[in-house]
């Protein structure tokens, strides 16, 4: 009897015969390589017998004893064969509606000793099997340390394709699994109703989440859960830039806003602005009950309650369509006598649109603020001219950024890129304080020449328009003070202060 014989055994299909020669020769001769290599493949065809759900304990038990004949690392054929008949039955036991994790685990025990091509295409099938059911699997951490995200193929960091459909590449998912787990954080009592996070684990993986973060630009969710995980770790000072480039991408979802009210809980009004940007959004209402709950609430303590009730009507109306309870501080508020004489508003739309700039314009807190000045204001078309200094001047469109800006004010705008041909694109402007420093702003206090028959004239080096005079019924002589702008004339190609304003 010999190893030649189970191999000749088992390729004739006689798997129990070549099982029983095995026992002898394993029994006269256990360390023989030979004998071991023929029985691992022995095993392995009884994995393949028994890998279905309901055989998992006899799939367990040889998929054991593949682990005790400690098969050479090299050796590593049988463990890449038996990575596809493990990740198959595991995404047949994740099918189930009841599954058992401790059966899960027994399997990762037991194939912890062995001995995978890493990486390669088998050893990411068992990634993809064991993922299936993370968010139910208490151990999915110590399976993914122990798998090894830098064992992952260059492919495997690109988006799938499933019947038709594409997917999100298996590494993006691991990530966002994993910081999901560390959000989730481990219990601390025997029912898991307590739970704390890991902050060392999670400092170790952030490093972790800058680098793929870095190497793949294109994945949308890992900056999202950096800072999920700064939050976590109460390191508000870093969470903001390291949101913003994601928030940029994702700004019509709600649940961004949602988060950036998180970061900003320290700050009640930018937190209110937040909750009305992300409640102007097209969204599912089952989405947003937990979201009009914690608004309505801020809108309670502002005694707004026409407001509130029409946000807790919708709470209401939401969780009676689902067949969801409600919770003991909507029923409170219900009942209360503010409630029952508030007059619901049929939506509360204009209130949110009062707030929205304010909330998008957190979108640019990595974007330098520039102080500018008003030249001019074309109101029918909410066009302004502006001058910044003698290098940077021009024009742009105010309208939902801007109420009613006049000439001679001085703003704060961020704009988005150089301007082209004098037009700017601006990401947000607002009102700045009027004795802000502006190099292109001065105020002049000074007699008035007057310049006869052109009836213009100058306060020292500021221009004084015909307009200007006439309106304010100056005349030569007159001490005036007021506010000039820094301003190109085109006819002398020369620059000089012109006056916009007098006081």
């Amino acid at each position: 009897m010999s190893s030649k014989e189970i191999k000749e055994l088992r390729k004739a299909g006689k798997l129990d015969e070549a099982h029983e020669v095995l026992k002898q020769v394993m029994a006269s001769d256990p360390e023989n390589i030979w004998n071991k290599r023929a029985g691992a493949w022995v095993y392995y065809d009884y994995l393949k017998k028994y890998s279905h759900p309901e055989s998992i304990d006899l799939f367990i038990e040889y998929l054991q004893k593949i682990r005790d004949l400690k098969i050479p690392e090299d050796d590593n054929m049988i463990f890449d064969n038996s990575a596809w008949q493990i990740g198959k039955l595991l995404f047949s036991i994740q099918k189930q509606d009841s599954v058992d994790y401790r059966r899960i685990n027994e399997f990762l025990d037991t194939i912890k000793e062995f001995h995978f091509t890493k990486p390669s295409e088998g050893y990411t099938f068992i990634y993809k099997a064991f993922h299936k059911g993370y968010q139910n699997w208490s151990s999915y951490l110590a399976f993914a340390d122990w798998w090894d995200f830098d064992n992952f193929r260059p492919e495997d960091y690109l988006n799938e394709e499933f019947n038709g459909r594409k997917t999100m590449s298996v590494v993006e998912q691991a990530y966002i699994a994993y910081s999901k787990k560390l959000l989730e954080g481990e219990p601390i009592d025997p029912f898991g109703q307590q739970r704390a996070i890991d902050e060392i684990k999670i400092k170790a993986f952030l490093h972790s989440l800058d680098k793929i973060i870095g190497e793949q630009p294109k994945y949308q969710y890992p900056p999202y859960f950096k800072a999920k995980l700064l939050l976590a770790l109460g390191d508000k000072d870093n969470v903001l830039s390291s949101f913003l480039p994601f928030a940029k991408q994702k700004k019509n979802d709600y649940w961004v806003w949602s988060l950036m009210a998180e970061i900003f809980s320290d700050d009640i009004e930018i937190q209110f602005a937040c909750y009305c940007k992300a409640l102007s959004l097209k969204t599912q209402e089952d989405f947003l009950v937990k979201l009009r709950q914690n608004f309505a609430d801020m809108l309670v303590q502002k005694q707004m309650y026409n407001e509130a009730k029409f946000e807790i009507q919708k709470v209401i109306s939401t969780k009676e369509k689902q067949g969801w309870k409600l919770t003991k501080k909507v029923t409170d508020w219900s009942d209360q006598d503010w409630f029952k004489s508030a007059k619901s508003k049929k939506d509360n739309k204009d209130l949110y649109s009062q707030h929205i700039n304010r909330a998008e314009e957190l979108l640019f807190q990595d974007i330098e603020e520039e102080i500018i000045a008003v030249e001019f204001v074309n109101k029918n078309k909410s066009i302004l001219n502006f001058v910044k200094n003698k290098q940077k001047y021009g024009f742009f469109n105010y309208s939902g950024q801007l109420n009613k800006p006049q000439a001679g004010e001085i703003l704060k705008v961020r704009f988005n890129g150089d301007g082209q041909n004098g037009f700017y694109k601006v990401l947000s402007a607002k009102k700045a304080e009027q004795n802000s420093n502006c190099d292109s702003f001065k105020n002049f206090n000074g007699n008035l020449k007057v310049i006869f028959p052109y009836n213009f004239g100058f306060v020292e080096d500021v221009f004084i328009s015909p307009q200007l005079i006439l309106n304010y019924n100056a005349n030569n002589g007159d001490l005036l003070n007021g506010k000039a702008i820094l301003s190109f004339n085109k006819k002398k190609q020369e620059w000089g202060w012109k006056a916009v304003k007098i006081m």
